[in-house]
């Protein structure tokens, strides 16, 4: 028996998905698992032992049509039996359509319907006390008699890898014996951004509750400017505690010095997601248009804590959609001393 698996995009959403491969192995211990995922992703699924072959979508063949058609075409000859389309655009039900699969499975959307056998209504709420992220997965494998079972994703680190960042870290004169944290001073995006004063009052709060803290800011090159201003706006006392020239230069060493923290803190994103695979404890900012119940819920393993403004305010849907237009005036609301003694008490149960 031959599975493909097909989710495009962000390394979130490739990492969560990943979570189907070990419910389909143990449903099918011989089955051929696959998995389509775009090239920049691979770093979070890189070694995952159930998933046997990793179907590559490049920039080329996403900016080419022709070269896609040739992907369709290689996709069609390896014959497979099911095909299940996570991510539900028009390009991956093209994917499932080339198949030769007889079960193709995707959530219901009208007009990719026809090509599926099976689609399934996504939850609005989760019935299970997980993630609607996650629970909306594994309820793609209901039509393969796969019954629902809380699973949270996992990153695999080489032994090398995790020797390579300690290191690092020792050599950058960063102590193991004092608390080390990663901050997600950047979402990604602008409209899922905490303030940056905002974020520097929150890592002056952390140095004052924290004894000995250290702190790494999980920024790529590009961004150095964004997030030297946040460091720009921290008290003398905390920049003392800011080690902002140490960090990952690749994703998979970000994965393995993030592996080396106490916790991770700031902005919802891939970055969050991904240290809870690494079972590292997550003090998350939600930006207030999205729903905190897509992806955090207070059953998951783990010592995670999320904050939306609405924990603070009163917020409905209307809110979401205006916050969306204007983020900025919204966060704003969401004010330091409202998350304070969240963070404090997350610390405190480290």
């Amino acid at each position: 028996m031959k599975i493909l698996v097909v989710q495009q995009k962000m390394i979130g959403d490739v990492l969560t998905s990943s979570i189907l491969f070990e419910a389909l192995r143990e449903k099918y211990p011989k089955a051929q698992l696959d998995y389509v995922i775009n090239t920049h992703t691979y770093a979070v699924v890189e070694h995952n032992p159930y998933i046997d072959n990793f179907v590559f979508i490049t920039p080329e063949i996403e900016k080419s049509k022709l070269k896609f058609y040739r992907f369709l075409k290689t996709i069609k000859k390896e014959k497979y039996d099911v095909v299940i389309d996570v991510y539900g655009k028009l390009g991956t039900a093209l994917i499932s359509a080339f198949t030769a699969a007889k079960t193709k499975i995707a959530y219901h959307k009208k007009y990719t319907a026809f090509v599926f056998s099976h689609t399934v209504q996504r939850l609005k709420k989760p019935q299970h006390n997980a993630s609607l992220a996650i629970e909306n997965r594994l309820k793609l494998l209901e039509p393969l008699d796969i019954t629902f079972k809380n699973r949270v994703p996992q990153i695999y680190l080489k032994p090398q890898e995790i020797s390579n960042a300690k290191k690092y870290l020792e050599s950058s004169k960063i102590k193991d014996s004092k608390p080390l944290f990663m901050i997600s001073v950047l979402g990604s995006s602008p409209i899922k951004t905490y303030p940056a004063k905002y974020m520097a009052e929150l890592l002056d709060s952390l140095v004052a509750n924290t004894k000995d803290a250290q702190i790494l800011f999980n920024y790529i090159p590009k961004q150095k400017t964004e997030a030297k201003a946040i460091f720009d706006y921290c008290l003398p006392e905390t920049k003392k505690h800011i080690f902002f020239d140490v960090f990952g230069k690749s994703l998979r060493e970000f994965l393995a010095i993030t592996q080396q923290c106490d916790a991770l803190i700031g902005n919802e994103g891939g970055a969050n997601n991904m240290a809870k695979a690494l079972n590292i404890p997550t003090f998350t900012i939600f930006s207030p248009y999205l729903n905190k119940a897509n992806w955090y819920s207070k059953n998951e393993p783990g010592h995670n804590i999320a904050i939306h403004l609405s924990d603070y305010i009163p917020y409905g849907e209307t809110d979401k959609n205006e916050a969306k237009k204007d983020p900025e005036m919204f966060y704003l609301k969401l004010k330091p001393e409202f998350i304070e003694p969240e963070l404090k008490k997350f610390l405190s149960n480290l």
